[in-house]
């Protein structure tokens, strides 16, 4: 075997050895990885009940309802869609209706979403860019003048 032979083996066995790595590293993550979605995506797409994800949009105005203890409901909304959220736990501070929230957690079999975490805006120019940009191409959320965005009311 020639060196150049030896050279481009070593190459390949190590690009080999990478790629494998890194196909263990996906197979592992599979489960962990939590994608994004609006309400309306989340109607239009038929997911499953059981499957993890991200909600996003804005705390529908009159929603808020505490039953007792540490549990909330609310309903999360973009506009187009609106889908009911249960949530036991401190919520944010800043966690109000008419307010940007991302909530974490698992579509229960009826339809609604049990949240295991829920993430609030932290002052009034700012909105996670998921739930900007879903807002933005439902038109319920616009560019502000000397601000990062700000919501369309209406």
């Amino acid at each position: 075997m020639t060196r150049k032979q030896r050279r481009l083996t070593l190459i390949a066995g190590g690009l080999a050895v990478l790629g494998t790595a890194l196909g263990l590293v996906l197979f592992a993550m599979r489960d962990t990885i939590v994608f994004f979605r609006s309400p309306a995506d989340i109607a239009a797409m038929n997911i499953p009940p059981g499957t993890r994800l991200r909600l996003g949009g804005l705390v529908k105005e009159g929603s808020v309802a505490r039953p007792g203890g540490q549990t909330v409901h609310f309903v999360v909304t973009d506009g187009a869609g609106d889908i009911a959220v249960r949530y036991t736990g401190l919520l944010p501070d800043l966690f109000r209706e008419g307010q940007g929230v991302v909530t974490e957690g698992v579509l229960a079999p009826d339809g609604s979403f049990a949240a295991d975490s829920v993430l609030a805006k932290h002052d009034e120019n700012y909105m996670p860019r998921e739930v900007a940009d879903a807002l933005k191409e439902k038109g319920l959320w616009q560019h502000a003048e000397g601000a990062d965005a700000a919501p369309v009311t209406q």
